[in-house]
């Protein structure tokens, strides 16, 4: 089987590496020039977490996490209001890994016989017989399945499903994510994630092991365009707030250093068409407010080489795959359209009322109840993929 995937982001890498050990032979499309340097830090668990560990990566991965011990809101003095632990709200093992050091794990695990190509992305698609064509910029690629896992402003979408405006829902909010040198500021968040205690807007901050800082920020806004110039936004926005935000947002980079996007989710009647199939955010992104994102785009690459390898025909698997994964994401979706109302409050009384919930939760009793509510429900299709 030979397989044409567009995107070598965390889930586009991972199927890559599946597709390729079970003797496929792959293409790997990225429209970026180059490894992705933008991110912020993932708590990562779940499927994901059991697909890596399938696949033999887990040690590597665990020797770039990070250990979070605890998640503190912050008031404009850096003065601890509550704080939570991040198991709280996760279902089994829990690591803290920043995007782009995950990529870096994946893509060099990635089989010798893997076709890795930056700077290319497909212009049109077509389909002749049961192959599909992928015409890129000057060359065209044949190949039994294109997989797009290109993100959630996904290109091959676009090219085959239609317009993004069809599947595309806005959440209400804009969320930006940068890196930058700060050692004393890196000892004084140390093994914490530390958050603004704040309504309608928020920084966070993870220190990290060069002494630099990564900081992720996040906003309510009605409106859904992006800014032309993400580092002025951030800068706007977010001045205001107190404790090191001032400092950080002085050394707020340019594009591309900073990521900056809108908080959305992605819905679709189906995530295939023909010999054409979307994978992650691509067709089901559940949003920053639902968390798991990699995970599940992770679990979900895994899952679709199972089915693959295990099904007689392209055809069969992929809509065994849909009708596997659609009930895990939907649930994920879910939880993440409810909880944007406490994830960020919209006002002082919110932010009172989510403190008392916060510290009721690190009761032993309602602790078990928060997990399985945040982390929604949990699935053995990985560990168990000959029960699917």
């Amino acid at each position: 089987m030979r397989v044409v995937i567009c995107g070598a982001g965390i889930t586009g890498l991972t199927l890559a590496n599946r597709i390729s050990t079970l003797g496929g032979d792959v293409v790997l499309l990225e429209r970026a020039p180059g490894p992705r340097s933008q991110g912020y830090m993932i708590d990562f668990f779940g499927p994901g977490y059991d697909a890596v560990e399938a696949m033999g990566l887990l040690p590597a991965i665990e020797e770039v996490a990070y250990h979070v011990d605890e998640a503190s809101l912050l008031d404009e003095h850096g003065r601890r209001r509550t704080r939570v632990r991040p198991t709280q709200f996760a279902s089994g093992p829990l690591l803290n890994i920043m995007r782009p050091d995950l990529e870096r794990v994946l893509r060099e695990a990635l089989p010798p016989r893997v076709e890795l190509r930056f700077g290319a992305g497909p212009v049109a698609v077509t389909e002749h017989g049961g192959t599909v064509r992928v015409a890129l910029d000057g060359a065209t690629l044949e190949a039994d399945l294109l997989v797009g896992a290109d993100g959630i402003h996904s290109t091959v979408r676009r090219l085959v499903f239609g317009e993004e405006s069809r599947f595309f829902r806005y959440l209400g909010f804009h969320t930006a994510a940068f890196s930058f040198d700060a050692p004393d500021i890196n000892a004084a968040v140390g093994t914490r994630a530390c958050l603004t205690d704040t309504a309608g807007k928020q920084m966070g901050f993870y220190a990290l092991r060069d002494g630099r800082v990564a900081s992720f920020a996040l906003h309510r806004t009605l409106d859904p365009a992006l800014p032309d110039d993400a580092r002025a936004a951030v800068r706007q926005v977010y001045g205001e707030l107190g404790w090191v935000v001032p400092r950080a947002l002085d050394q707020c980079p340019p594009a591309p250093e900073i990521y900056y996007d809108q908080v959305a989710q992605i819905e679709m009647p189906r995530w295939s068409k023909g010999r054409v199939v979307l994978l992650g955010d691509a067709c089901h992104a559940v949003s920053l407010l639902a968390g798991q994102g990699a995970s599940l785009g992770i679990g979900g690459a895994y899952l679709l080489a199972d089915q693959l390898t295990r099904e007689q025909s392209i055809d069969q698997a992929l809509a065994r795959y849909e009708e596997l994964w659609r009930p895990v994401v939907e649930d994920k979706q879910k939880i993440g359209r409810a909880s944007a109302r406490w994830f960020l409050p919209e006002s002082t009384l919110q932010l009172r009322i989510r403190r008392a919930a916060l510290r009721l939760a690190r009761l032993p009793w309602i602790d078990r109840y928060v997990a399985a509510t945040v982390a929604g429900k949990s699935t053995t299709l990985i560990k168990n993929p000959s029960h699917a």
